[in-house]
């Protein structure tokens, strides 16, 4: 398995150099190495664009250099990497890379804290999430520059999954806040490299995933060594977001800081409507992997355990609790605002 992933990093990091680099730069280009979560076939279309847009229009005043997921670090010290200066800037949720601050549980897959993408964004923008991020971060020396969301989280397994029974004892790849809420229902938290999860089903090491929806699944390989997929979600869009080193980030210009925001914006925008889209279209047309469901009167006791959950998490401190009680107002308003915004 060890073997496997240094042989991907090692094929990934060449075509991403020369993909994301400039042929002839100035002496005085700024230059930035940033890695991200996804692996080499996921980047190709949740991040790589943003950072060729980048390094085409900075030219020869700045050039990002984009490292896939393990190339430089584990994704489990991004943080600290970013944090030391090792790395400039990374593209990750805060609970994967583990950041230590008060935030961290709430990034990737808080359960049930959104239903739909557009959940994500407004969450930040208009409820307040973003002040307290960038307050978390800015103690730790990171900037948080831009949030924004992805897929929903969906089990794709070997075995077929038709009640919370079919769940017990089942190894299952995930985040580590998912991981802890879905253990009450005797799933099986296993923490791995991302590279190496397609071996990890072949050989039986894992019986399923809850990293992402049926678009990942598809894109990375997943499909090929999976046979069902769960259509009940734990969450309706993972929460990631852009960082770097504060240090770094002061040193640029104001237009530079102002053009990366730009392509963030442009990457969390694309995501919006490759993942919505293909949520949809593997779902009818994909040929791989077989659709099940819990029944929803069953599945509605895990939503309720999810409430629950929420208020353990708000009882470990006080900037938890202003999360929590934000989600909280949010849900609240979509549900009395009705359809489209909430059915039921």
């Amino acid at each position: 398995m060890t073997s496997r992933r240094k042989f991907i990093q090692g094929a990934a990091i060449a075509p991403a150099a020369a993909a994301l680099s400039t042929p002839a730069l100035a002496q005085n280009t700024i230059k930035w190495r940033m890695q991200t979560y996804a692996g080499a076939s996921l980047a190709a279309e949740v991040i790589v664009p943003a950072i060729e847009m980048f390094n085409k229009i900075a030219g020869d005043r700045m050039q990002i250099e984009l490292f896939f997921a393990d190339q430089l670090v584990p994704t489990g010290e991004l943080f600290q990497a970013m944090q030391r200066g090792t790395i400039d800037a990374v593209q990750s949720d805060d609970d994967s890379m583990a950041s230590p601050t008060e935030v961290t549980v709430f990034g990737g897959y808080f359960p049930f804290a959104s239903r739909y993408s557009l959940d994500v964004p407004v969450l930040f923008n208009k409820y307040g999430l973003n002040e307290i991020w960038e307050e978390e971060y800015a103690k730790v020396g990171v900037k948080h520059i831009s949030a924004g969301a992805w897929d929903p989280c969906h089990f794709a397994t070997k075995d077929p999954i038709r009640s919370l029974e079919d769940l017990k004892g089942k190894r299952i790849f995930t985040f580590p806040t998912a991981g802890r809420f879905l253990s009450q229902f005797g799933v099986v938290p296993v923490n791995l490299p991302w590279e190496d999860i397609e071996v990890a089903m072949q050989t039986g090491e894992l019986d399923g995933i809850a990293w992402s929806g049926i678009t990942e699944d598809y894109t990375v390989g997943w499909a090929d060594v999976t046979n069902y997929f769960l259509t009940n979600n734990i969450s309706g869009a993972w929460a990631g977001s852009f960082f770097a080193n504060m240090d770094r980030w002061n040193e640029l210009p104001e237009d530079l800081q102002t053009l990366f925001r730009v392509c963030c914006d442009q990457s969390h925008y694309y995501r919006q409507w490759w993942y919505w889209g293909g949520e949809a279209d593997l779902r009818v047309n994909g040929p791989k992997l077989e659709l099940t469901s819990i029944p929803d009167e069953e599945w509605a006791t895990v939503e309720a355990k999810a409430f629950e959950f929420w208020e353990e998490i708000a009882a470990e401190s006080d900037t938890k609790r202003r999360v929590v009680d934000i989600i909280k107002k949010y849900n609240a308003d979509m549900v009395k605002a009705g359809r489209p915004y909430r059915y039921g």
